[in-house]
């Protein structure tokens, strides 16, 4: 099939892909004065004497803005906010179908960060999330950050939902391959918003607690220009704070040369970037995450004929796709369901061991479950929940 000839037919045809439905229908005037005037009232003036009741009376506690600039799409980049709303539109469908929220797509006409921000505080009340998607580093980082006070969870997901999945694999194929997460080293190319978030959560920079976090033994992050050491001076202000964890012993040179004797490879940049060669430096049984699409960084056939043990993409037509419909969904479904005020660390973390543990007896072309299995957002939601009510007790 041609994906994207039928996909343009499939979206003209449907003329977007979602809508919204009521809970119930108006047939009376007795409806009427229920679901409007008068009765409508009383639960306006409940909630403004309790704010919290609105939880109880309207949509918010089963709501989430995806919020989008259009900065970042997938990987065609700067596209803009009209062009993005597709996307956003299938996010939508996927938190409904995955996890029962109902989302709401809001593209936004601006990239300016103090705009966004207010923008977002400005629609809070009626949302009990915000996911942000596809808006560019740097800006995404401190958009997120700033939003945190906002007292519903707001998430980055090209960031943490990619990290939090990117480790769910890899615990697998840990056991697979028999080594442990302590002993890795790991080579992460790509710099942007989710390379520098998976760097983060597997150095457990966030959370340092050796009873909730195991670090990798050393991540080299690289980006276009090589790899990412103190004596450049090419680096935003990301990716020289990135070096307080990564790059222990100040390696130079390219994305090749920090592959030598890596167990570990992450791809969150472009196609075609490796040969079997290349993998073929790395240590015994390398493990490779090439996630970039549509083409990944390298092709499985490529990396095994390199020597890998286990090749992971985020293509749905190859085994172990690495897709982050694996995590937002249960991860908003447990933070609604706690009421959370935001996705923490620990959170994070759990929903990473929950989807690794859908997977009873991992192998090398199964270290992470198919992304239409139905339970997993269950599960990621249950652990997401409990973690979050266990900090708030």
């Amino acid at each position: 099939m041609d994906y994207f000839k039928e996909s343009l037919n499939l979206h003209k045809r449907l003329k977007g892909k979602i809508r919204m439905n009521p809970k119930m229908d108006v047939r009376t005037k007795d409806d009427l004065s229920l679901v409007y005037s008068p009765g409508v009232a009383e639960p306006c003036m409940e909630i403004h004497r309790n704010p919290e009741s609105v939880y109880d009376y309207t949509i918010k506690g089963n709501t989430v803005a995806i919020v989008s600039d259009g900065s970042a799409v997938l990987g065609l980049g700067n596209i803009g906010a009209k062009a993005s709303i597709p996307v956003m539109e299938g996010k939508a469908m996927l938190f409904k179908r995955f996890a029962g929220i109902d989302a709401f797509p809001i593209c936004l006409d601006t990239q300016d960060t103090d705009k966004i921000i207010e923008t977002v505080r400005m629609i809070a009340p009626v949302f009990g999330g915000v996911n942000l998607e596809d808006i560019s580093a740097p800006r995404s980082f401190e958009i997120e950050t700033r939003l945190q006070d906002l007292g519903i969870p707001v998430f980055h997901d090209d960031q943490h939902g990619t990290a939090i999945v990117v480790l769910s694999a890899l615990i697998n194929s840990c056991k697979v391959v028999g080594k442990q997460l302590s002993e890795l080293k790991v080579v992460i190319n790509g710099a942007g918003a989710a390379g520098i978030a998976i760097a983060r959560l597997l150095r457990c920079v966030d959370n340092n607690d050796p009873n909730v976090c195991i670090p990798v033994k050393e991540i080299v992050v690289c980006d276009s220009k090589g790899i990412i050491h103190a004596k450049r001076d090419n680096l935003n202000y990301a990716k020289k704070e990135i070096l307080r964890y990564t790059n222990p012993n100040d390696l130079e040179g390219t994305v090749k040369d920090a592959l030598v004797d890596a167990d570990v490879f992450i791809g969150v940049s472009v196609a075609n970037l490796l040969t079997a060669k290349d993998v073929s430096t790395m240590a015994k049984d390398a493990i490779i995450f090439g996630l970039a699409n549509p083409i990944p960084e390298i092709m499985p056939e490529e990396a095994y004929k390199g020597g890998a043990a286990i090749v992971g993409t985020g293509r749905s037509d190859l085994p172990n796709q690495v897709n982050n419909v694996l995590g937002f969904p249960g991860i908003f479904r447990g933070a609604l369901d706690a009421r959370a005020k935001q996705i923490t660390p620990k959170m994070k973390l759990e929903a990473a061991y929950a989807i690794a543990r859908c997977i009873d007896q991992p192998t090398r072309d199964m270290v992470i479950p198919p992304t239409l299995n139905e339970h997993v957002a269950w599960r990621v939601a249950e652990a997401v929940k409990k973690a979050a009510l266990e900090e708030q007790a």
